[in-house]
């Protein structure tokens, strides 16, 4: 059985995984290591610290020690860090969101991002630019913060954090797609599809897929 382990620095990301391998990937054993102190140090940081990035590069190690085939990071606050624990180690270390920005590339170049968890906009607009470099696009992304909506999520609010998340997509609606930045933010998928008419994707259904294919390529 592949072992894969999902690393969460909030408890917000973990049921929206659970439900992207259950659909994707069942077969899969998946565990979880949760540090939520990590997100919560990490917005009070203007910039990740060398002290948050070896803590977060220890937690990673702890994982493999697991036996893990495979380490699928939910939080996307942590890009330098991630970089840094999969040049360290011998298994798959996949970022939350490259794969759906592989995805959202492929279907146009007017890219939307609703994010609702401040400290990642940073990470992930260079993550979003470092691979469109890469692959010689045009693509452009427009990113809109939701205030408010993570903090409701966190107390159990979950229909007041999507209400909130939709509300903003409309103001993307002349995207070619809109990305839903966070692992948390998933939950309101279909809130928001019922705003728009244009594809909506969502992290955690983007990385099982490629963290399947990559687990299966090394035999």
């Amino acid at each position: 059985m592949n072992r894969i382990v999902l690393l969460h620095a909030t408890p917000v990301a973990m049921a929206p995984i659970h439900t992207a391998f259950s659909e994707i990937w069942p077969e899969a054993e998946t565990i979880n290591l949760l540090d939520d102190g990590l997100s919560l140090d990490r917005a009070r940081e203007s910039e990740l610290s060398t002290g948050l990035i070896e803590r977060f590069v220890r937690l990673g190690k702890y994982g493999f020690d697991m036996q893990a085939q495979g380490i699928l990071i939910t939080c996307s606050a942590f890009g330098p860090a991630i970089d840094r624990l999969s040049a360290e180690l011998p298994v798959p270390v996949h970022k939350p969101n490259e794969a759906m920005f592989m995805e959202a590339v492929a279907q146009g170049n007017n890219i939307g991002m609703l994010a609702t968890f401040a400290p990642a906009v940073e990470t992930m607009t260079e993550e979003f630019n470092d691979y469109v470099a890469r692959q010689g696009s045009r693509a452009k992304l427009t990113t809109l913060l939701v205030e408010d909506a993570i903090d409701l999520l966190k107390k159990g609010d979950a229909e007041s954090h999507n209400r909130l998340v939709a509300a903003q997509a409309r103001e993307l609606a002349h995207c070619d797609v809109i990305m839903l930045a966070h692992f948390s933010t998933s939950r309101a998928a279909d809130s928001v599809r019922r705003q728009v008419s244009i594809p909506v994707l969502t992290a955690p259904h983007a990385a099982v897929k490629r963290m399947k294919a990559s687990v299966m390529a090394k035999g």
